[in-house]
């Protein structure tokens, strides 16, 4: 019987596990792309939950660079901002998930067309930056 049926979970099979190097592609890095919504983090972590709900240890993994701290000040933003729900179930250990809502969901499309868009103009970016670097 697989794990979810017998913890009484019926619904859909849990995505794929996050890879750690999710955001190691240039095309898309955090830092390359220069549009942003909400706070600094809020695009990579629309990024992780994408593919459907996760726990905070699962989103830590990509995200290894970002604190504890400023994750969970980011989740509770984008809780704030209407981008995700956090599901608390009373179990033991206690189980905690984000999962996006309407709201968080119809990002993705304009956060694929920033990634598009800066896979596009990435030499022009980082040209740029390093001209304003030099000065």
């Amino acid at each position: 019987m697989p794990a979810c049926h017998r913890l009484g979970h019926h619904g859909p099979a849990p995505p794929a596990p996050l890879p750690a190097d999710l955001f190691d592609r240039p095309d898309c890095a955090g830092g390359l792309v220069p549009f942003r919504v909400g706070d600094k983090w809020t695009g990579v972590v629309l990024r992780c939950l994408e593919e459907g709900p996760r726990r905070f240890s699962e989103l830590r993994v990509p995200l290894h660079w970002i604190t504890p701290k400023v994750l969970t000040e980011t989740l509770r933003a984008m809780e704030r901002d209407g981008f995700l729900t956090r599901t608390a179930y009373d179990e033991n250990p206690p189980r905690v998930e984000y999962e996006l809502t309407a709201l968080g969901r119809s990002l993705i499309d304009p956060l694929n067309a920033t990634c598009a868009w800066s896979r596009a103009h990435l030499s022009e970016l980082t040209e740029a930056r390093e001209q304003y670097t030099a000065r």
